[in-house]
This record gives C-alpha cells, structure tokens and sequence, in this order.
C-alpha cells in the first residue's frame, strides 16, 4: 500500500533526480526537463486531488510546491545555465477540486524564480476518471496565460496536429515552442513534412534522399 513520504524518501528521490541530470549532461543531451505532470510523483504533491498531506508539504499551493521545488533548485545547481532546464506540468487536473488555471500560473511564477527556463504545459492524468478535452490545442489558452502573467517560455502540447495549427500558436505569442506526440506517432517524419508545408527545406540523410518530395509523388499520375 502507497505511504506517505518521509523527509528521508524526498533526500532519496531528490538525489535521484539531481545523479539523472548529471549522467544526461555526461551523455550529451541538450536540454533536461523535470516531469511534474501526468500523475508522476511531483504532480501527486501539486495536485490537492492526491496530495493529502497534513504537514508542511501538504495543505496551501504553497506547501505542496515544497517538495517539487526543492528537486527544481537542486537540479538547478548541477545543470550549467547553458543548458536550458525546462519542467512539464499538468497546468489543470480537469475536476473541480483539482489544479486550476490560477494555480498553473502561480507554479510557472515559482518554478521561474528557481532558474527553470521554461514550462512544457500540459494537463490531466492525476486519477484516471478525469477526462482530458479532445479539442484541438487545448492547453493553449493556459500555456498563453502562463507565459504572459509569470514571464517565463512556455510550450504548448495537447492535439497539435498540423503544421499551419503549430505556426499559429506560435506566431500569434500564445506560446514561444510547441510540441507533438500523437502525431509523431503516426508519422514519424512529421516534423519534415510540417517543414515542406511551411515552404522550407529539411537537410534529410542521404539514405532517405530518394524517398524525397523531388525524387517521387505519392499521387499517381493520369
């Protein structure tokens, strides 16, 4: 059965983050992010549908940030400010007594102040009866107030799944990065074929050259 963490377990789990970090610079990885979202451990501590807690990590928004916080300042410290750290949350828990807009905006402003470069806004996944939206972009309307009302970059997910969607977002400042899974998913080359919707031109491996779009068309010709 679940138990309630000891400040012993988040030293442990803490740690564990922090080694994870340091043997993702080792291997060479660009960027890190913190996964606070989805149901994962950090978000049972935001989320007040799982975080029951009666002592300091439990109760206000502000003592269930604690501990995730505390992971974010630490993984901070041993990842050089070149490397931009990001964290992804699940900005709203979709039930009422869940994480709200409001909430998503004061845990961007917090997670700002402890060196996080950006947010990766996502939602939903804290019990398995809540129902995430199905309509197209539906955290974007919480990822542009993020960015706007705590000032830091911020990436939109959730049913972006053309290129001319992605462009828009982006363009018209609702978010500064946007990013796909489903789609990817289903086409693997989804980020080449936005680029060809966009008029631009992708540098792709010579293995792949003769399957370009100059090379073949896949409409049949009369």
């Amino acid at each position: 059965m679940p138990r309630e963490m000891t400040e012993a377990d988040m030293d442990r789990v803490r740690d564990a983050f922090v080694n994870a970090a340091k043997r993702a610079l080792r291997i060479g990885f660009d960027e890190i992010e913190l996964h606070m979202a989805h149901g994962y451990l950090m978000h049972e501590f935001l989320s007040p549908v799982s975080n029951k807690r009666t002592d300091a990590y439990g109760g206000s928004l502000e003592n269930r940030l604690r501990f995730p916080l505390s992971v974010a300042r630490a993984v901070r410290a041993v990842v050089p400010g070149g490397v931009p750290l990001g964290a992804r949350i699940s900005s709203v828990d979709w039930l009422d007594d869940g994480l709200q807009p409001d909430d998503a905006v004061a845990i961007g402003k917090a997670l700002k102040a402890e060196g996080i470069d950006f947010i990766c806004v996502s939602s939903g996944g804290i019990i398995a009866t809540a129902r995430t939206p199905t309509t197209p972009g539906h955290n974007v309307p919480v990822a542009a107030r993020i960015r706007k009302e705590a000032g830091i970059k911020v990436r939109a997910v959730g049913l972006i799944t053309t290129a001319q969607q992605a462009e828009e977002i982006v363009t018209s400042g609702q978010a500064d990065m946007v990013a796909a899974a489903r789609a990817f998913l289903d086409d693997p080359h989804f980020g080449w074929h936005c680029a060809r919707a966009l008029g631009a031109e992708v540098a792709v491996p010579r293995q792949y050259l003769r399957a370009g779009p100059k090379m073949w068309s896949p409409t049949p010709k009369a």
